[in-house]
């Protein structure tokens, strides 16, 4: 438990052959990714359904626990309805989509940003830690396995390092992809937040990867590998400090992004493909299909009056009038929630699950 993170780069030999070797395929499986979201007419509709996603995944990692249906219903705006999961969830949808418009904006991603994004996620300004008491334990045992930096201007030094660190590219040459696993490792050792740290982390890396332009849009959801590989990934961090074994973190960071790029495209096409089936069906058979209703109906899985009249900007009457007759067809399925009816595009719905 001796161990303390030290300003960056450690001086390790970071890009071994192996990892170089597994890096070709990390960076093919996300330049096909880039490639393939930019075939969806409306970006927003990989933004809103596959952030989700990986909110939903990142918050698990936490315990954080909720189902898809609670959180598609939380997005109706039924605050009453909306469980504490679902609510922490949504946070973190709102945090991801606040980092990645600083990123677009500012080109750099700062401790301020990094701050901002942890107060979204948190829904509180504590900022850096300031007390301390912090320790990192074994979930199953109650141990402490690890104590992270406790003095605010350690912690702070640290911080200001690991800005300097992802935005000057004079630092070092390592790899983005290589130097988003020392990254992520180096965020969740000085733990500079009470709450969020990992979740936080984990929305770093997305918009690392969008900074350095190997994705457009964050849609990566590494959450995903992290679950199914849960044990592995808190022990790999723990590695690094006993051990200073970095090669296999880098690997398993490599492996995640590879992995979840595929799994991404293989969704990123079956939404293409139903997108495409809905849209030969409505503009076949309905007078009012419209470009604009088909990507209303892919923003996410349900909706409600209010939304496509806002969307489309008719009055409420033919916006209820469009969504019932698509319900009376069973293209959408319309559901009773207390007052208030919505409506399910189950394609998108059961490509989502399949996406499990």
């Amino acid at each position: 438990m001796s161990w303390k993170p030290t300003e960056l780069p450690y001086n390790v030999e970071y890009e071994t052959k192996p990892v170089l070797k597994k890096l070709a395929g990390a960076h093919r499986a996300l330049a096909e990714l880039k490639g393939v979201a930019l075939t969806i007419p409306k970006q927003e509709i990989l933004i809103n359904t596959l952030a989700l996603q990986e909110a939903k995944d990142s918050s698990e990692v936490e315990n954080i626990v909720t189902t898809h249906d609670e959180l598609y219903k939380g997005s109706l705006g039924l605050d009453k309805l909306v469980s504490p999961a679902t609510k922490e969830v949504q946070n973190y949808v709102s945090a991801l989509k606040r980092g990645y418009t600083l990123v677009i904006k500012n080109k750099v991603l700062t401790i301020n940003n990094i701050i901002e994004i942890q107060e979204a996620l948190e829904k509180n300004n504590a900022g850096l830690r300031k007390v301390p008491g912090t320790t990192l334990k074994n979930q199953q045992t109650g141990q402490v396995v690890y104590e992270p930096p406790q003095d605010h201007n350690e912690i702070r030094d640290l911080m200001s390092n690991l800005e300097i660190f992802m935005n000057n590219d004079t630092m070092t040459d390592l790899d983005p992809i290589v130097k988003m696993a020392i990254i992520h490792f180096q965020f969740e050792s000085i733990h500079p937040f009470y709450d969020g740290n990992g979740r936080t982390g984990r929305i770093i890396n997305i918009l690392y990867l969008v900074l350095n332009e190997l994705l457009d849009i964050p849609i990566l959801y590494l959450s995903r590998y992290i679950i199914r590989n849960k044990g592995k990934y808190y022990a790999l961090l723990q590695g690094i400090r006993d051990k200073g074994n970095w090669e296999e973190w880098i690997l398993y960071m490599l492996s995640a992004v590879e992995e979840t790029a595929y799994d991404t495209i293989r969704l990123v096409n079956v939404i293409k493909k139903e997108m495409q089936e809905m849209k030969n069906l409505l503009r076949d058979n309905y007078k009012f299909y419209s470009q604009e209703l088909l990507n209303h109906l892919f923003k996410q899985p349900y909706t409600k009056i209010e939304f496509l009249q806002n969307e489309l900007g008719v009055t409420r009457i033919t916006a209820a009038s469009y969504l019932n007759q698509l319900a009376e067809d069973k293209v959408l399925f319309k559901h009773k929630l207390g007052k208030t009816n919505y409506y399910i595009n189950t394609k998108l719905m059961d490509a989502l699950l399949k996406g499990e």
